[in-house]
């Protein structure tokens, strides 16, 4: 598979998980992919934490239903009825946890290229997402990105260090199939924007 094919391909998977194993050595090249991310000063801010453990999972899980459920009452009712079809994690039916966090104070005090925009640091962390996502694709695994979550929660129960952000719960695992269209698509949350319109030339709105 190449680059394109796995861009094409890479889906947000929520349902779709199998619970197979992942051999040692397909999650260390997916590792190694996301370590092989650029980052700004060659800081490489983003560590990676493996969850398998039912336990943590479970108590995991429980927060993130709690959260789903918080965000779907504030929702207009015609929303919420298209929310409800809508899973938003694979906790527990993927084959790890893959959480990946964020030390803005790795490569410091002073990061080359980071003294306009501090935030560079955290986008080299999402691109090591990135990068591990596609590599999960392109070895047949579906990654599932959990964003119902509060940072201290998920802080205390992996015992993640004060000012280091926990930035993704990443569910990794073989998966059934992806689907063609991603899901909000498919369940009518909202429709993919053309690339035509996010183009600008010479200045934003031309």
């Amino acid at each position: 598979m190449n680059v394109y094919e796995a861009i094409a391909t890479r889906r947000d998977v929520r349902a779709e998980f199998t619970g197979a194993p992942v051999a040692d050595d397909v999650l260390t090249r997916v590792l190694g992919a996301a370590h092989a991310a650029p980052s700004v000063g060659h800081s490489q801010p983003w560590d990676f934490v493996l969850v398998r453990d039912r336990a943590t999972r479970t108590r995991f899980h429980g927060h993130v239903t709690a959260e789903r459920a918080t965000y779907a009452a504030s929702l207009p009712p015609e929303r919420a009825s298209t929310f409800e079809a809508i899973r938003v994690e694979g906790v527990l039916d993927a084959t790890l946890g893959v959480v990946v966090t964020h030390d803005p104070d790795r490569g410091g005090p002073q990061v080359l290229g980071r003294h306009t925009i501090d935030d560079a640091g955290l986008y080299s962390t999402c691109l090591a997402i990135q990068n591990l996502w596609l590599a999960a694709t392109a070895e047949g695994l579906g990654v599932g990105w959990v964003s119902f979550y509060r940072e201290p929660f998920l802080r205390d129960l992996l015992g993640i260090p004060a000012g280091v952000r926990p930035v993704a719960w990443l569910c990794v695992g073989p998966v059934s199939h992806l689907h063609d269209r991603p899901d909000l698509e498919r369940h009518g949350w909202r429709e993919r924007r053309p690339l035509a319109d996010a183009v600008h030339h010479e200045k934003y709105g031309s």
